[in-house]
Order: structure tokens, then sequence, then C-alpha cells
């Protein structure tokens, strides 16, 4: 067995909570998913074995940095897996990360600084967010996910 992946960065856990917010993904089955990426410009496909706590996504955080992925997160979240706040889903919808961590040359808390500005400037509670986001977060670190199958190039 291959080693587990790494803990997802916390940018991971908002990328999630936006692409559910969006629908860019299809639930095919109750182990896999197909997500679009925030640009559209990209297309994952994850599939997941619970019985064995196996997953495998074809995007760069799984592949480069064998850590757990958006992409990753989003199917345990659809599935229940890892239980979320329905609230987060309206303010972090139609957030394009890829452009946003691009501006930040990928410095992954940069990029979200950037985004909780623009949200407390509509008068979102970025605390309150914030804190549910960290929940989330020390949950889907817990986790511990080994790869299923090969590494699937991006």
């Amino acid at each position: 067995m291959s080693q587990p992946y790494a803990a997802p960065h916390i940018s991971k856990v908002y990328e999630a909570i936006t692409a559910i917010a969006d629908k860019r993904y299809e639930l095919v089955s109750d182990t896999e998913l197909k997500l679009f990426s925030s640009s559209r410009g990209k297309f994952y496909t994850v599939n997941y074995d619970p019985s064995i706590m196996q997953i495998m996504s074809n995007d760069n955080t799984a592949y480069y940095t064998h850590s757990i992925s958006y992409p990753m997160l989003t199917l345990l979240m659809l599935r229940g897996d890892l239980p979320y706040d329905h609230s987060l889903l309206s303010p972090l919808s139609d957030i394009v990360w890829k452009d946003i961590m691009t501006n930040h040359k990928n410095d992954y808390d940069a990029g979200i600084k950037e985004v909780l500005k623009s949200l407390e400037s509509k008068g979102i509670d970025i605390a309150e967010l914030s804190s549910k986001i960290e929940l989330i977060h020390n949950q889907a670190c817990s986790l511990t996910l080994s790869p299923l199958g090969k590494r699937i190039f991006p």
C-alpha cells in the first residue's frame, strides 16, 4: 500500500465549498465524481473506495503534492463523510479560485485573505465563516486516505 495523502491546505476546503455552491459537479455514483475546475478549463474525475479509505483524483494537487485535493474533499462532502454547514454555499459561490491563486503566485494564504476581504466588504461575517471552514479542515486533516490505484496524470 502506498503512503497516505498529506493533509489538505485549508484553501482546498474553500475551493470544495465553491465547487458545491456553483454546482460544477456530477455525482456519477456514491463513489465517483466528475468536477469542473473554477475556471471551467479543466475537468477532474474522483473515485473513492470507502471500505479501504482509498481515493484517487486526476488533479494537480493530488498528483504533484500527494495531498488531499479539493476534488477529493468535494466528493467526501457530497457523500456526507465530511460534514459542512450549508450556510457557507452562498457566500463562497462564484469565486474563480484559479485566477485568484494565479494572481498570488499560488500563495494560498494570500488568496484566501483576498477573498475574505472581499466577502467582508459585502457584509459577510468572515470570523464565523472562517471558523466553519476551520472545523471542516480539522476533520479533513484527521482523515487517513491513501491512493486508489496508480496516480493519474492531470
